[in-house]
């Protein structure tokens, strides 16, 4: 699946969810959505977990 047509899913479902559920459900699924993303480039092995946490100046590795 090409990335427009994920980026296309998950729109949808951001529009889905303000509309019918509000606000709260829009944020929501926005944070629960980015969750997975990291979660699945995590799994992916395109991220560690050392690149979320180290400074901007540390440039070891």
């Amino acid at each position: 699946m090409s990335m427009a047509i994920a980026g296309l899913f998950a729109g949808m479902a951001l529009a889905f969810a303000g509309y019918f559920g509000g606000f709260g459900a829009f944020l929501l699924v926005a944070a629960l959505g980015a969750i997975g993303f990291v979660a699945g480039r995590f799994l992916d092995g395109d991220l560690e977990p050392g690149d979320l946490f180290r400074r901007r100046g540390d440039r070891r590795g």
